[in-house]
């Protein structure tokens, strides 16, 4: 099997983004917000070009402490990004955000690189971080699905434990529909750059089950978690709405 990957000039990458420009002419010619989307790709690209420079400076490092402040980054960046959809509360919210991200995504994380892996050194950032990643980011929509969903049941005057419930369910449809798609409907990431790198898909397999295990671990956990730390201040917070109103 060929192991080496084709080389993408730049001019056909320009080719890919034909469609986003058609999107971005519907969301004009109807009226919506086509600003959002262009600051959308916009920030994708610069964030992309940037981490490719950075990652190939950080898969370089040997400094634990080095590659563990780059995971506290990403941890406070999964935080504050997961409340997005949380309002007013955002503030108030950020430190039960990243306590939650980091129970939830931190164990999945070593598990991970520790127990399946068996990483020597723990911290070897082509590993660790990419890892990370994938990890925080689902741990992160999770979150950001179940505060949403939570208080929108809440303003509709639902009970607590309840709110709780769908909030949870909602906050896991992303990722369970991912396992049931994935070998039927989609190839993954991973797996699909594994595939064209020339590793065989029966190794990359492997690695893909650790992947959907992990992300769907990390999510559950992460909201569970967050659920239960809001509860206090969230019910406090809308008994306090009811009665004003």
């Amino acid at each position: 099997m060929n192991s080496t990957i084709q080389i993408i000039p730049l001019t056909n990458l320009a080719l890919s983004f034909l469609p986003v420009f058609v999107v971005v002419a519907v969301l004009y010619k109807w009226r919506m917000d086509y600003r959002n989307a262009l600051y959308a790709v916009s920030r994708m690209l610069v964030q992309l070009l940037a981490i490719g420079y950075f990652l190939a400076y950080l898969f370089e490092s040997e400094s634990w402490l080095f590659i563990s402040m780059v995971l506290a980054v990403m941890l406070i960046a999964s935080s504050l990004i997961a409340l997005r959809t949380a309002g007013h509360l955002r503030k108030s919210l950020f430190s039960r955000a990243l306590a939650s991200i980091t129970l939830g995504g931190g164990l999945m994380l070593i598990l991970v690189t520790q127990g399946v892996l068996e990483l020597t050194p723990w911290y070897n950032p082509r590993f660790v971080i990419p890892l990370a990643g994938m990890i925080f980011a689902n741990a992160l929509n999770s979150i950001s699905l179940a505060i949403e969903r939570l208080t929108s049941e809440l303003e509709r005057g639902m009970v607590y434990q309840e709110a709780r419930n769908i909030a949870f369910r909602a906050s896991l449809i992303p990722i369970t529909n991912s396992l049931f798609a994935v070998g039927l409907v989609s190839l993954p990431g991973m797996m699909t750059g594994q595939i064209l790198s020339g590793v065989s898909p029966l190794i990359a397999v492997r690695y893909q089950v650790m992947v959907m295990a992990m992300v769907f671990g990390a999510a559950g956990i992460s909201a569970a978690t967050f659920l239960i730390l809001i509860k206090r201040k969230i019910t406090h917070t809308y008994q306090n709405s009811a009665i004003q109103e």
